[in-house]
């Protein structure tokens, strides 16, 4: 019989679940190796989280700094499609995951491992997201889902046991006392569930935020930035106040977290469905997201054609659908990614915004690409200008043609109330 044990990449957190579940894992039999992406966590010591991998019998524990690729190959994917989950959420949760599965799958085949484990809980998303991606890019792997063990689940039936778990097996446990809701964060924003957050008529309170002040606490005078965009994502920010500039894509993205979230902005408080049937109520900062996202549809209008940007915000609630619900490297996802890149070729040139309590005002917008014309649009210009041959008297033919439908059915519904 063989003594060499089976293999498992742990997506670890150095909280106490992940803790107490790796050392659950070992007792198991298997042979753990902890892994923790780096995705922008807010003052997160990744040194200490080794150590503690480490000391609960973890083989070893890889950190990896997933940072640029999470802003340029996700997030900025995010802004691209104008991403919004139920015409409110920005995905910053979800769209984390299928970055973080791509690696856990890159070091399971590193490290020869056969099985991958992560602490998502029975009810939530982060189930589906982490082994639906895991398995889309690694057919063959196995996962391991402890909230979903019955054994797991009758030995540890609440937070009591877990501490009385890791004080039997010496696993240190944070002094500090745990808040009464759950966090999620990376650097595309900051998510609040659970706990008091359960109570959906029950506000949050403002000291739980970490990237945003309120916008009452803002100041009382306003921002104003410049960005520029080409083929839809951000290539450039200039603080029009200070000269402040940035042109990495992880340089952008963080500054714009750091300004919007000064002026109060990104914050939401919601009530969404979860792709498992479970409506659930969170808070989420988005400073940055908000921001971007804002130029980035402005700046659509000037450049994109009136029937691409009907189809694209087609493509687009199907992006944060299958987003949401962890489809991210299904074959439908690549088909809306790829339309989405030949929308945006054209989505070049500048957005002059003003930040101010909570507020993203858009002052202007100027592109090399524009399909504005003054002239056509102007009401004091006859006609289209020299450029464009339009007559306004066509109208009327127009508009004849486009009601003959209306008329139709305005007929039928006469003729039914008769």
């Amino acid at each position: 019989m063989s003594d060499v044990k089976p293999k498992v990449i742990l997506a670890y957190s150095g909280g106490l679940d992940t803790s107490v579940i790796l050392k659950w894992l070992c007792e198991k039999g298997f042979e753990v190796v902890a892994f923790c992406a780096n995705v922008g966590q807010f003052e997160e010591d990744f040194t200490a989280v080794k150590t503690k991998a480490v000391s609960c019998g973890a083989l070893k524990c890889i950190v990896s700094d997933l940072r640029a690729d999470f802003v340029e190959n996700y997030v900025f994917e995010a802004i691209k499609s104008n991403a919004i989950y139920e015409s409110r959420y920005l995905l910053g949760t979800s769209i984390a995951r299928p970055c973080i599965a791509k690696e856990m799958v890159r070091i399971a085949h590193e490290e020869g491992a056969s099985y991958i484990a992560h602490g998502a809980t029975g009810k939530g998303n982060d189930q589906v997201r982490f082994e639906m991606c895991c398995q889309a890019l690694h057919p063959k792997i196995q996962c391991i889902a402890p909230w979903r063990d019955a054994e797991f689940i009758e030995q540890f039936k609440g937070r009591s046991d877990l501490l009385a778990y890791c004080t039997k097996h010496s696993i240190p446990v944070d002094a500090k006392p745990k808040a009464n809701y759950s966090i999620d964060e990376n650097l595309f924003h900051t998510s609040y569930e659970s706990g008091c957050l359960e109570d959906a008529a029950c506000g949050p309170e403002d000291d739980m935020f970490k990237m945003t002040v309120s916008p009452q606490a803002a100041p009382d005078k306003s921002e104003k930035f410049k960005i520029d965009f080409v083929n839809g994502v951000p290539v450039k920010i200039e603080n029009l106040d200070d000269g402040t500039v940035k042109t990495d894509a992880l340089d952008i993205f963080l500054y714009c977290n750091e300004i919007a979230g000064r002026n109060g902005v990104g914050r939401i408080d919601i009530v969404e469905n979860r792709f498992v049937g479970i409506k659930s109520r969170g808070v989420y900062e988005t400073p940055g997201g908000t921001l971007l996202r804002a130029a980035h549809l402005d700046l659509e209008g000037i450049c994109m054609d009136r029937e691409v940007k009907r189809i694209t915000e087609g493509l687009s609630a199907e992006f944060a659908r299958l987003c949401y619900n962890g489809f991210w490297f299904a074959p439908e996802m690549e088909l809306i990614r790829h339309s989405i890149d030949y929308s945006q070729k054209d989505v070049v040139g500048t957005v002059w915004i003003e930040l101010y309590k909570g507020n993203v005002i858009v002052n202007g917008r100027s592109s090399p690409k524009s399909l504005y014309n003054a002239d056509l649009a102007s009401m004091d210009i006859e006609g289209g200008g020299d450029a464009f041959d339009y007559n306004p008297a066509d109208a009327q033919g127009f508009i004849r043609i486009n009601t003959v439908r209306l008329k139709t059915y305005a007929a039928l519904r006469a003729k039914d109330s008769n």
